[in-house]
């Protein structure tokens, strides 16, 4: 299968969850700071609200960031948009909210950044999550310039690619199984994404051989990163972009 890949040149370092520790993770308030610190590119994640619609937000539940309680797809819009999604980190992000996954995409566009959705489905909704998502991008995205996705679901992925064959994906492992290979391959994947502690040299070799970037998570540490750039990684994720400034 043919790996569609972005209509842009791969950063050297993406916001982990929009502004990494430098702002409410997920929110608009971390796309602004990212941009005001020079980066061009980040990572968010999407899930389904009770009324299937895509919102910025990590966890299953809402209590650890913001002053929800509950699942987030048991969750309707109406509530999600009444959330305080800043006050956890910081009492100057006090009022900040939960964006839709329409709102995040407009930020990007508006301050020209790249992004790299991550699908974050709900336990038992991969597929309609995968599927949303994709429908979504097509719809916010103008022309070719579309996001990279990726997720730790392959069912996601999978109604992603049926929806929406143009889009690049990448799969998403902490530690990469013995078959990641096949596992790519059989999505079309474009990039290979894991916990940097656990990427091996003979993972790099294979994926290289392959024509398959490696992105790693998270690194927070300058050293860590030029070390992974001098290896071979293609790019990282990082929630202290202020120690990666220029890299």
């Amino acid at each position: 299968m043919k790996r569609p890949a972005p209509a842009w040149p791969l950063p050297r370092v993406f916001a982990h969850r929009c502004g990494g520790a430098l702002a409410p993770e997920n929110t608009l308030a971390g796309l602004r700071i990212a941009a005001a610190m020079g980066f061009r590119a980040v990572e968010f994640d999407v899930m389904l609200s009770a009324d299937g619609s895509p919102w910025l937000i990590h966890d299953e539940t809402l209590e650890r960031t913001t002053s929800g309680s509950g699942r987030v797809c048991d969750t309707a819009d109406a509530v999600l948009r009444r959330l305080d999604a800043g006050t956890y980190q910081h009492r100057a992000f006090a009022g900040e909210m939960l964006p839709t996954f329409t709102a995040a995409a407009a930020s990007c566009r508006e301050l020209g950044l790249m992004a790299n959705v991550e699908i974050k489905p709900a336990a038992g909704f991969a597929a309609l999550t995968g599927e949303v998502v994709a429908r979504h991008i097509v719809d916010l995205w103008p022309g070719e310039s579309f996001p990279l996705v990726s997720s730790f679901s392959e069912v996601a992925l999978e109604a992603a690619r049926r929806v929406a064959p143009q889009l690049p994906l990448a799969c998403l492992w902490d530690c990469p199984p013995a078959d990641w290979q096949q596992r790519l391959a059989a999505l079309g994947g474009f990039s290979l994404h894991c916990a940097a502690n656990q990427l091996d040299d003979d993972i790099l070799a294979a994926a290289h051989a392959d024509g398959i970037l490696v992105l790693c998570y998270t690194v927070n540490q300058r050293q860590a990163a030029e070390s992974l750039f001098k290896r071979g990684v293609a790019a990282v994720f990082s929630d202290r972009i202020d120690l990666l400034m220029g890299i």
